[in-house]
């Protein structure tokens, strides 16, 4: 859906298309709109997704659904994204094709502020590890409370836990913040002092997953907790991660800046070559 913002940028790059002529002889345009249609496409198949699991949850049905979840919903994070390289991909396309400065100029200030904001993240994260550990531990414990409140973000939790080989924030005694893993004596939950099955430690002999191999575990002693659960919790993974994959993060980043660099370049070059062309008109 075009907003009327961008209408007004299209409406405006036809009447100058109209004044001063086709500028479409300029080189820069479709390499432009070539660079920007894989943005557009690949926002389009988040969005496409994201709207899928939505209605796969009867989300689109009762949108209030997204409000009463307590956790976070990982298919918002789809859409956002989703939004976002579409509206960009959109912007740098319809404005390199069009010679639209204005659209052209909300591309180029929309991934400036992109790339500042990640560097922004990156230096505060390093800067303040405490505070950002702290947050991530809030965060990760609310989830764990909305563990059986969403399908798509229990299987992130699941997913992270398997991957990782760890249980909890800090540890399996931090799925005593679920109603049903809570071993308080208030449950009649049949997974009371359990842990969910991305917890166990894996059986090389079982060929089928073993969903229920969690159930009553905690009421073991911890000393016996090892031998069947992952006792690390995922923050304390986490943080032994990304020491070992430090030059992984840090080409990842460094590639996705250089393309950011890269499209602020060209959209600045186009702008340029657009703006020479319309002054030479005046004279």
């Amino acid at each position: 859906m075009i907003n009327l913002w961008t209408f007004f940028c299209l409406v405006s790059g036809d009447v100058t298309g109209r004044w001063f002529g086709n500028l479409n002889h300029l080189p820069s345009g479709s390499s432009q709109s070539g660079i920007h249609i894989p943005l557009q496409l690949a926002g389009v198949v988040f969005l496409g997704v994201g709207l899928w699991a939505w209605s796969e949850k009867g989300v689109l049905s009762d949108l209030t659904k997204v409000t009463r979840m307590h956790g976070i919903d990982p298919v918002v994070l789809v859409l956002m994204v989703g939004v976002v390289m579409f509206t960009l991909g959109f912007a740098g396309c319809v404005g390199a094709l069009r010679e639209n400065i204005c659209l052209l100029n909300f591309f180029c200030s929309a991934i400036v502020l992109i790339f500042f904001l990640e560097l922004a993240v990156a230096v505060l994260a390093f800067l303040f590890q405490d505070w950002v550990r702290d947050r991530f531990r809030e965060f990760f414990e609310s989830n764990i409370r909305s563990y059986r409140d969403d399908i798509d973000l229990q299987n992130l939790i699941d997913s992270l836990q398997k991957a990782n080989q760890c249980c909890g924030a800090y540890g399996p005694e931090d799925w005593d913040l679920n109603v049903y893993f809570n071993c308080s004596g208030a449950s009649y939950s049949r997974e009371k002092c359990g842990v969910p099955f991305s917890c166990c430690v894996p059986d090389p002999a079982q060929k089928v997953v073993n969903t229920q191999c969690g159930y009553d575990v905690r009421t073991q002693l911890k000393s016996k907790w090892d031998e069947s659960i992952f006792t690390k919790g995922c923050i304390q993974a986490l943080e032994g991660w990304l020491p070992r994959n430090i030059y992984i993060v840090a080409g990842v980043f460094i590639a996705i800046s250089l393309l950011q660099i890269f499209g602020i370049f060209l959209a600045r070059t186009l702008i340029s070559d657009i703006e020479a062309v319309k002054a030479g008109h005046h004279f």
